[in-house]
């Protein structure tokens, strides 16, 4: 009987409870009124009588409710704590029911999230202990709260990091960090002497945590790959080199030798000819060599103050093309002169041998925020992407006599200015290199 009350909805429950009351009452009243013969007394006897019943019923029947509703707010409580091992029973069916249901598939939802979330933390703390970067969480007061194995190998000698200052742990490490770190934002470093030195990368990123700001420092061991990358790309100058030199000594020493068999023979007519081709391929290699002694040797640029139309004019006078920016003398530029210089020369040779008519080679300048942006434009036939990933590398060219140091120059003097060079293809064909250079 009883679970059979509690499949029925409450409001029916109380609805006949309330209408049973009624009728008692109703009852009660008349029997009594004929009995004592006023309706007032009869009444006041029939509220005396049925009230503490009905409390009596109310009370009984909302007790396992306000058991329920006292283990829903306990539930509620523990997960408000984190702790999802609560679960609620319920035998009837009805509203109540569906209640509770509805609850336990929230805890099931909240146990297999929390599972998962330490599953993915547990994971996460394993990448973070065992990558080979150390990483260090410095919080505001600029103390350690994160350090990973990497970091105490490096900074700490093997002992935990976290409580420890920041500052007082940069007393103790290699000068070149504390100088990397004074400098601000990201760079490389160089630990150690000429015969045992260790190269490093350092980052640094800020963001919030709790709502406090925190800053991550990265520091990356780059010396195993620049090595590797080093003896890579020696091997590809020496390839370079000693292809470039076979084409040209080959021929030198076959026209050499034609040239002694016609002195033998005495056909001096075609002397000339063998001599002017033999100057041709020696001009050519001493030209290689220049451009190769030219990127090795690239020294610090020496900036100056230049207002940008006399250095196009200047530039005008080597290499033809179109101008569009600023003739205000006003606008000033603060660069090497002779290496952005050599890097437009090369750009705009470019421009003109990818196919472009002379009037469609173009110098365009613009002015940004913080910064100036020199475009060099052409429409010739463009880029593929595999060539713009390579194109600006040291060595690489698609040219047939190409020495591939043009835009790897031309990034190295962008860079040197604390600039950078990026390459895209064009609406309608052409390519635009762009160069952005600090103010």
């Amino acid at each position: 009987m009883a679970k059979l009350r509690q499949r029925i909805p409450l409001s029916i429950q109380f609805s006949a409870l309330a209408l049973l009351y009624m009728a008692a009452a109703a009852a009660l009243a008349l029997l009594l009124s004929r009995w004592i013969g006023n309706a007032w007394i009869s009444g006041g006897v029939v509220i005396a009588v049925l009230l503490p019943l009905l409390v009596y019923h109310v009370r009984r029947a909302f007790a396992p409710m306000n058991s329920l509703f006292r283990a829903l707010a306990g539930t509620v409580a523990s997960y408000r704590d984190g702790d999802f091992a609560f679960g609620l029973s319920w035998e009837g069916g009805g509203d109540l029911g569906e209640l509770v249901a509805s609850h336990n598939r929230l805890g099931d939802a909240l146990r297999e999230q929390r599972l998962a979330l330490v599953q993915r933390e547990l994971l996460l703390d394993t990448m973070v202990q065992n990558t080979p970067v150390a990483m260090l969480l410095v919080d505001p007061s600029h103390r350690i709260v994160l350090g990973n194995i990497a970091a105490r190998k490096l900074l700490g000698e093997g002992r935990k990091l976290e409580g420890q200052s920041f500052d007082d742990l940069l007393q103790a490490a290699p000068e070149a960090l504390r100088e990397a770190l004074e400098r601000g934002g990201d760079g490389m470093f160089t630990v150690g002497d000429n015969d045992n030195e260790d190269i490093y990368h350092l980052s640094r990123r800020q963001f919030r945590l709790n709502g406090r700001r925190h800053e991550l420092v990265l520091l990356r061991q780059l010396t195993a790959e620049l090595r590797r990358q080093e003896v890579q790309t020696w091997k590809k100058v020496i390839r370079v080199i000693s292809h470039e030199l076979n084409n040209s000594l080959a021929p030198i020493a076959s026209l050499a030798h034609s040239g002694a068999e016609l002195l033998r023979r005495g056909q001096l007519e075609r002397l000339p000819t063998a001599l002017a081709t033999i100057e041709d391929r020696a001009r050519h290699l001493e030209g290689f060599i220049r451009d190769y002694a030219r990127f090795a040797k690239l020294p610090s640029p020496r900036l100056e103050s230049i207002p940008w139309p006399r250095f196009v004019s200047q530039l005008r006078a080597q290499v033809e093309f179109v101008y569009d920016g600023p003739e205000s003398p006003d606008a000033i530029a603060r660069i090497d002169v002779a290496q952005l210089e050599q890097a437009l020369i090369n750009l705009l040779k470019n421009a003109h041998e990818s196919g472009s008519t002379p009037d469609t080679v173009t110098l365009s300048l613009r002015r940004l925020p913080e910064a100036w942006r020199v475009d060099v434009l052409d429409r010739g036939s463009g880029m593929n992407d595999a060539v713009l990933a390579n194109a600006l590398l040291p060595f690489y060219s698609t040219k047939r006599h190409g020495t591939g140091l043009g835009l790897a120059l031309a990034r190295e003097i962008a860079e040197a200015h604390g600039g950078r060079i990026a390459l895209l293809n064009r609406e309608g064909g052409g390519l635009c290199v762009s160069l952005v250079l600090p103010v």
